[in-house]
């Protein structure tokens, strides 16, 4: 293997951190751990929310500095206090949110930051000249004048890696980089991690889907709250134990889910219109039934209408046409608290922003849309004992953990959060469910907890709708599938008869005739 990359950068043949701390205030974040990548491999980083795969990245990158421990890279001690110093050694870093300026161009994207060879004059034809060259190298085809803001997804990543090979990066830290992606572009993106593998680049890729790190590595490590717990070759490790390594304990992945008698239609959409932020049609024509009994879980790549259709049917979204009906109630734009009143849950997108008050307590959270019923409230005051009980109740059955019912919201993690929403929702014993990302940015014992919920919510006779963008999560539980695409509904499948192939076509646009038939 020659020592020099097609790129033209000197091949980083052996990258080591050693005995790595880092420290946060009342946080030990990262715990003494050794990490390292060789030239040719995948090396994938597991671990849980919080594990600290993420502090240790930013570390090698130089956005964080650590307190502990040394970097060597072929051998030597190199310091790395910036991006720049990153840059300057041959460490590159894909972000999982894009850092793209949508309004330039592909080549002014990625020339921003560099020093033109012209001087003050712009040389965007030299730079539109290596992106070609880098292209053809890595089959990662793009029109170097096409504005960012025209690009499929798919498409905004190829941006991001030529943007760091560009620069020259002969280590790449990929975080994240399938999150927003159909099957079909996470099928075209490892084929151009296995060939800069084949070409000497050393990748380092963090993943929470287990299924992708089996299928691109060569090596896994996994940490645990800041911990190093081990590594294994990939062709010696499943699911099963990743999990394990994980979470300290055995993790159930496969779900017995029993087929249910499903009753009467709960909730119904037709012809659903609505508006996004800007103004711009975000719905078009929606129509779906749910029944008592089903999980119809709603598929698509980020931002095709999902969280506007949660919001519209939850009235916190004005419909700008068609109708919300539940159980044969006109209920289109009523309010949030009538829907409660009528049997309607609601677990937000962003749990943060529309699920709690972050400065609020946990009781208080508990109690957030509910405080004026008359078990919470004697005339204008609460009642302080009966919010107690409650509380503890709820924090019991649903597992939360936490100091107390008066610890603030925001102390809790993003696990616990999310499992106070799922209990207080949950709660109200609802008739229909509207359930959107309810295990992102969540760990995956949490994960594996809020599944359960929601499958004993279908055992219950609940009508559900599971907004998701991992896939395993909706094949793991929905009966039928609708996949969304530019506010549309592109066609509804059984699970038993989906595959990823159809749903990852259909991800993309490509109506499916015979997928109309599950509705």
């Amino acid at each position: 293997m020659s020592n020099v990359l097609p790129t033209g950068q000197t091949r980083i043949d052996h990258m080591e951190m050693r005995g790595i701390v880092k420290r946060f205030p009342g946080v030990l974040a990262v715990d003494h751990v050794d990490f390292d990548v060789r030239a040719g491999e995948v090396h994938a980083l597991l671990g849980e929310n919080g594990a600290g795969k993420s502090t240790l990245m930013k570390i090698l990158y130089g956005l964080y500095q650590q307190n502990e421990g040394e970097i060597y890279i072929n051998g030597e001690l190199v310091p790395i206090r910036s991006p720049s110093d990153a840059i300057a050694h041959g460490v590159g870093m894909i972000h999982q949110h894009f850092m793209l300026v949508p309004t330039l161009t592909v080549a002014e994207n990625v020339a921003l930051g560099l020093k033109s060879s012209r001087g003050l004059m712009l040389d965007l034809d030299v730079v539109s000249n290596r992106i070609n060259e880098l292209a053809e190298i890595y089959g990662l085809q793009i029109d170097p004048s096409a504005p960012v803001w025209q690009l499929a997804v798919g498409e905004r990543q190829r941006v991001e890696i030529i943007k760091a090979l560009y620069r020259g990066a002969a280590l790449l830290i990929l975080d994240e980089p399938t999150a927003v992606l159909t099957p079909q572009e996470v099928d075209d993106l490892f084929k151009t991690f296995h060939q800069m593998v084949d070409d000497g680049h050393a990748l380092i890729f963090i993943s929470h889907k287990l299924h992708e790190v089996l299928a691109i590595s060569n090596r896994i490590s996994v940490l645990r709250d800041g911990k190093y717990v081990g590594s294994i070759p990939t062709s010696e490790a499943t699911k099963q134990t990743l999990a394990q390594m994980m979470v300290g304990r055995e993790v159930i992945l496969q779900y017995d889910v029993p087929p249910t008698e499903v009753g009467e239609v709960r909730l119904s959409v037709n012809s659903l219109d609505a508006l996004s932020d800007r103004g711009t049609e975000a719905l078009r024509g929606v129509n779906f039934d749910i029944r008592a009994g089903e999980i119809l879980a709603l598929a698509g790549v980020s931002g095709n209408g999902q969280r506007e259709l949660a919001e519209t049917i939850f009235g916190l979204r004005p419909a700008t046409g068609g109708m919300v009906t539940l159980e044969g109630q006109d209920v289109t734009n009523a309010s949030p608290s009538t829907l409660n009143h009528r049997g309607m849950s609601y677990i937000p997108e962003e749990r943060m922003v529309d699920g709690v008050i972050k400065d609020f307590t946990v009781a208080e959270n508990m109690i957030l849309q509910d405080h004026g019923e008359a078990v919470y409230s004697r005339n204008v005051f609460l009642n302080p004992r009966a919010i107690r009980e409650r509380c503890a109740e709820l924090i019991r059955n649903f597992n939360i953990r936490t100091p107390s019912q008066e610890t603030l919201i925001k102390s809790l993690s993003g696990g616990n959060i999310q499992k106070l929403v799922l209990a207080r929702e949950l709660a109200r014993e609802p008739r229909v469910l509207i359930a959107a990302q309810p295990t992102r940015g969540v760990d995956i014992g949490a994960t594996e907890y809020i599944h359960q919920q929601l499958l004993e919510q279908r055992a219950r006779g609940t009508a559900t709708l599971l907004i998701s963008e991992d896939l395993d999560e909706i094949l793991a539980l929905a009966d039928r599938i609708a996949v969304i695409y530019e506010g549309e509904i592109v066609g509804i499948v059984n699970r038993a008869d989906a595959t990823i192939e159809q749903l990852g076509l259909m991800m993309a646009g490509v109506h499916d005739e015979s997928a109309v038939l599950a509705e």
